[in-house]
């Protein structure tokens, strides 16, 4: 009877060890920080998500649906729901510790609005910023400038925007006589720079000029009526960050001339994208671009005149 007892007690405890050491672990359900970290010359950039969104493929204009549909299917993207990265760039000259674009913040849902989680946890905090470059006025570029009550979120930072976007999205001329459709936008921007203004921390330059050592802003005009891109430059190596040239990867580098719902100049902003892309694959220089698929960094291959391809940096 003793030795039953005893061998039912070890399977007991064997069975209890057995299942302990096997037992299903919960779901994590959390993603890793957001950043990204690669080198222009001597100069350290970090890409940073601010989140990704869905967006209305009937945007897309120039295309047929069908083809649009086809586009989309062929690169894995869902319809009509597409899904676009915001992300912005973090650039660190040794001298400045300059940010390209700050993301939505809180104006457009909670599925945005990581900048500042993710750029604390690339080692930086808000604080150190002292430049930030503006590609355009949209919110989800610069709707990170302030906080939930308005605040400046980069207290010490100067804020650079092209003189033209600048004059555009802050004129109550221009927004008095803009479509219902557009006002909100107008509205944003006026609210996002206020505070930066009333600190006298809200500068603009005009076009193709150095805004700060090893970095040029470029005329990229089509977007908007200032849309800037900002070109790095550090011992002979660069990265453009170009802003909303490309709104879907999935689409515009095949079709360049597809345009987006919210180009201010669908033509234009046509063109500058042919002429940008034909340029960049040509130097072969590295792009970085606000809605292209995280970190989104990579080049551009051309398959044809007006046709080409985004060829991602790999992990490194």
């Amino acid at each position: 009877m003793k030795h039953t007892i005893r061998l039912f007690i070890g399977i007991v405890l064997f069975s209890n060890l057995f299942t302990f050491v096997y037992a299903s672990a919960p779901m994590v359900q959390t993603q890793v920080p957001g950043f990204y970290r690669t080198h222009v010359g001597k100069f350290e950039v970090t890409a940073l998500s601010d989140g990704t969104s869905e967006l209305d493929a009937k945007l897309l204009k120039n295309i047929q649906t069908e083809k649009l549909k086809h586009s989309l299917s062929d690169m894995f993207v869902q319809y009509p729901n597409m899904q676009t990265a915001v992300n912005a760039y973090l650039v660190n000259t040794g001298d400045h510790l300059v940010l390209i674009d700050a993301g939505a913040g809180n104006l457009l849902g909670q599925a945005l609005g990581r900048i500042l989680d993710n750029l604390k946890a690339a080692g930086y905090t808000a604080e150190q910023v002292d430049t930030v470059l503006l590609t355009h006025l949209h919110a989800d570029h610069a709707g990170g400038l302030i906080d939930t009550n308005g605040h400046p979120v980069f207290p010490k930072a100067e804020i650079l925007v092209a003189k033209k976007e600048n004059s555009y999205w802050l004129s109550k001329q221009t927004s008095d006589h803009a479509s219902a459709e557009l006002k909100p936008f107008f509205a944003m921007a006026s609210h996002i720079a206020a505070p930066y203004i009333a600190n006298k921390k809200w500068t603009t330059f005009t076009a193709n000029t150095v805004v700060v050592p090893g970095i040029k802003a470029v005329s990229i005009v089509g977007h908007t009526p200032g849309h800037s891109a900002y070109e790095i430059e550090s011992d002979g190596q660069k990265l453009l960050v170009w802003g909303d040239i490309v709104h879907s990867h999935a689409v515009q580098f095949d079709k360049p001339s597809v345009a987006f719902a919210f180009d201010a100049d669908a033509q234009q902003a046509v063109s500058t994208r042919l002429k940008l892309m034909q340029s960049l694959a040509t130097s072969r220089s590295l792009v970085a671009g606000a809605h292209l698929p995280f970190p989104g960094i990579g080049h551009i291959n051309a398959k044809g005149n007006e046709t080409f391809q985004w060829v991602p940096v790999e992990f490194h």
